[in-house]
């Protein structure tokens, strides 16, 4: 099984609509790992790390969000990181 990690940046109405919860929910719906943090510019930063299509099957939830969000824009770069046991909320 072929693994995949990934470092994202989320730009829109991503903060204050429970989106890092929401993600996590996800992540730990579909067994990856990782972490979603607010930054200082509004964006959210996600790393996640699992297999391929788990991974892929995350990225197409981070393409619309919770209900209350609003997603402009999703950059997604392979990331060399090691992401923590779980999915956590930062």
């Amino acid at each position: 099984m072929t693994q995949k990690c990934l470092l994202g940046h989320v730009s829109g109405r991503v903060q204050g609509v429970f989106f890092r919860g929401s993600a996590q929910e996800e992540a730990r719906r579909l067994g990856l790992r990782g972490y979603a943090m607010n930054l200082p510019d509004g964006r959210v930063q996600i790393l996640v790390s699992g297999p391929e299509a788990d991974v892929d099957a995350f990225q197409d939830w981070v393409a619309h969000g919770p209900p209350h969000a609003r997603v402009d824009h999703v950059a997604w770069e392979v990331s060399r990181d090691e992401p923590p046991a779980g999915f956590q909320v930062r």
